[in-house]
């Protein structure tokens, strides 16, 4: 079933992302210095100590001194990105109903996370950077008439994806990714919340289901001979 085929492939991916990433920083121990991972701990560690040492904590990497250090830093921050937004972007095109699928959505999943990642890597410890941003997007003023709620949960997702990873953090990235998918195929598989006549957010995970749909595989009556 393709539901399954999905959770299946899902587990894979992420196993073979966090094994993957285990094994390179366990052989090279020195090496995650020079890799945007670690700033959760950072930020979780550094609630007791103000603002100022939250913000001290973000994109911490003493290791990353030089321009091709920085430039690499933020190459495995984007990439990061992508291939932790890559799944959830097999979720929608599996979930969403046909009827309002948008395509222009895969889009916004995969590319808007690593556009927030370089945002962040520009305006983090800078105010006046920060309220610059601010200005500039209230100028462009640009518009995205979302077709339903939940698809404001992946643009919301995204940016959150973005986030983590411009502040060094592409494992919480890869948390928040892992379990908004098993989630939305939890609510899948159980079609939670699911009535009869409703309109669909998430296509029909077993159509076959309920007592309205056992005649759409039955054989046709035949029809009634012709007068006499």
């Amino acid at each position: 079933m393709k539901a399954f085929k999905l959770f299946a492939l899902l587990t894979v991916y992420y196993v073979l992302l966090f094994g993957g990433a285990w094994l390179v920083i366990h052989a090279n121990p020195g090496f995650q210095g020079y890799l945007p991972i670690g700033g959760a701990e950072s930020l979780i560690n550094s609630g007791d100590g103000g603002k100022s040492e939250i913000l001290g904590a973000v994109a911490q990497s003493e290791a990353v001194k030089t321009l091709g250090q920085s430039l690499g830093w933020m190459a495995v921050a984007i990439l990061g990105a992508l291939v932790t937004s890559w799944p959830v972007s097999w979720v929608y095109m599996a979930t969403r109903s046909a009827e309002e699928y948008d395509q222009s959505m895969i889009s916004s999943i995969l590319i808007l996370p690593a556009v927030v990642t370089s945002i962040v890597v520009v305006v983090q410890h800078s105010l006046a950077l920060a309220f610059a941003l601010g200005g500039i997007a209230g100028a462009v003023r640009f518009k995205n008439s979302l077709k339903s709620s939940g698809d404001a949960l992946y643009i919301l997702l995204s940016v959150g994806i973005g986030l983590a990873s411009g502040i060094g953090a592409v494992e919480l990235a890869l948390v928040m990714s892992l379990i908004f998918n098993y989630c939305f195929l939890a609510l899948w598989f159980t079609e939670y919340g699911e009535r009869e006549g409703m309109k669909r957010y998430m296509s029909d995970f077993n159509p076959n289901r309920g007592p309205g749909s056992a005649g759409a595989t039955d054989t046709p009556p035949a029809p009634p001979p012709p007068a006499g």
